[in-house]
This record gives C-alpha cells, structure tokens and sequence, in this order.
C-alpha cells in the first residue's frame, strides 16, 4: 500500500452515500420515473425542482412514499457494518449524504444495524442540502465538524458521489461491484465491495486519537 493511500485510509471524517452504497441497491429508477410520470434518463431530484410549486409538493409526497417503501426492504452491504464499526473503533466521524429524505435515511441506518454511529444532524438528505452533485451536503457536514476538504473521504457508488467529494476537496472512493470503475479522473480509491474496503482500512495503523476529547460527535461544539 502507497503512503498517499494509507494518508487517505487513515483520514479522520467519512461521509457515505447510502443506497447502493451501505445498502445493497434496491432502486429502480426507470420504473419510479415512469411511476411519477418523469421522462425517461432525466434526473429526478432536478426534474421535480422544476415543477410548479404544487405539482412538485404532490410528486415528492408520492417519491416519499416510494422510498418508505424501499427502506421496508434495506440490507446491509457486504462489509458495510464491519467498515463502519471498525472506522468507529478509530473515533473517525462518520456522516451520510444522501439524494433520500433524511427520515428515510435514518430508518435504513437503524435496519442495516449503524444508526448508532451516525448522528441524527449528521445525516444530510434531499431537504437539508442541495442534493448532489451539488457539494452544498458535503460541506455543511464539514463545517459542522469543523474540518477541511483534506480531512474527509466521500464513499460512493455513483458519479454524483465522486463529484460531490472533489468539489469539497475530500478524497474520493468509488465502489464499483463491477470492476469496470468508471470516471477514474474522480476517483482516488476504487474497490470492489466495502468488505474489500475494510481489509485495505485494517492493514492500516490506527489514526492517533489522543489529541480528541471524544469521538465521532457531530454538533457545532466539536
């Protein structure tokens, strides 16, 4: 393992995209667009932000329901608990930025069994950020843990992940259960799952803790 991979394994603030991410994908975008009437391939988050305001209330309540449903059925990642307990072990502050609801959010984490090591205002959804690609998440996580772009990892499966990391200046790891990893410019780190992830976080050395009064707190305190 090359210094600059141990140096971005061993930063101290993660942020993790959720579906598809820590959970196994379950999201069928084609059939939600066609459900709410949206155009085949156009962003769903930007399409609905364009509706009058009416429609768009009407049409994120339905999208809401959709992901209600969705959440029903969240399971974990492969090496998505060991990853997020053993970056917990190392007092690394841990966030979620995501294109769902942070409700829906929350009651993925709390069935995955990792809600414990996510803080309730660090979890960043769809109405508490612009979502991405817009780095606007990202960085309200950042200055809530007061930290540079140079102290935190985007973890993400998508190329909206891998934008919302650089435009912050965190380094970027892509998960890509193919092997084909897309969008190499945009990525520091590609893996194939995060159980993958996990080995490469254990051949590290601990992060020094000492320095910190308390781990993985997430409130304008820190």
């Amino acid at each position: 393992m090359t210094a600059a991979m141990a140096a971005i394994l061993t930063r101290s603030h993660w942020v993790f995209d959720l579906d598809g991410t820590l959970t196994v994908a379950v999201h069928d975008f084609a059939a939600i667009r066609a459900c709410l009437g949206i155009p085949a391939g156009s962003d769903i988050l930007a399409y609905l932000a364009g509706l009058p305001a009416r429609e768009g209330r009407l049409l994120h309540a339905r999208l809401d329901a959709i992901e209600d449903e969705l959440a029903g059925r969240a399971e974990a990642a492969p090496g998505a608990v060991r990853l997020v307990e053993s970056l917990a072990r190392r007092h690394v502050r841990l966030g979620i930025v995501t294109r769902n609801t942070r409700r829906v959010a929350r009651r993925v984490l709390a069935s995955i069994g990792v809600a414990r090591h996510f803080p309730a205002d660090c979890v960043i959804g769809r109405h508490d950020a612009a979502p991405k690609p817009d780095p606007d998440g990202i960085l309200r996580l950042a200055a809530r843990w007061h930290a540079p772009g140079a102290a935190l990892v985007m973890v993400g499966d998508y190329l909206f992940d891998l934008q919302t990391g650089r435009a912050a200046g965190a380094a970027t790891i892509l998960v890509d259960r193919s092997g084909h990893f897309r969008w190499p410019e945009l990525t520091d780190l590609g893996v194939t799952s995060l159980e993958e992830l996990a080995d490469r976080l254990d051949a590290v050395a601990p992060v020094d803790q000492s320095s910190r009064s308390r781990a993985n707190i997430c409130s304008e305190r820190s």
